[in-house]
């Protein structure tokens, strides 16, 4: 099925399109209820169902959204890589594994931060870092 018609973006808040700026970023899930807790529950977004094949998400610093597909993003599969940014990132860590996720590499260092990478419940890959 293909995404929604672009009209959903007129429903999120209002943000200042910038010409040739990544405005949405768009994942998979083969279930939006173990998506929405995962993300709502470590993170803090929140979700706005649109239909039973598309949900859109706010909180998370770039508006966006998951359609509903039996394959998640990998970075294996050379998709992009998603990287949020953590005040804390052990706890950030810590809620991503209590939520359900998998850590893929845990916390490494490299010139001016630390990161890990993580699965979540539904298999996209995406990773955490923080300043050093």
């Amino acid at each position: 099925m293909a995404p929604p018609a672009l009209s959903i973006f007129h429903h999120t808040p209002y943000r200042r399109s910038m010409h040739h700026h990544i405005n949405y970023v768009e994942f998979t899930s083969d279930d939006f209820e173990a998506t929405e807790s995962f993300y709502g529950s470590v993170f803090g977004w929140s979700f706005q169902h649109w239909g039973n094949d598309y949900m859109s998400f706010e909180q998370a610093g770039l508006d966006g959204g998951f359609r509903h597909a039996d394959r998640a993003s990998s970075v294996t599969d050379s998709s992009a890589l998603v990287i949020l940014y953590s005040d804390d990132l052990e706890a950030s860590r810590d809620a991503v594994k209590q939520a359900g996720g998998s850590i893929t590499v845990d916390i490494f260092s490299f010139p001016g931060g630390r990161r890990f990478h993580f699965l979540d419940t539904t298999g996209n890959h995406l990773a955490v870092w923080t300043h050093e």
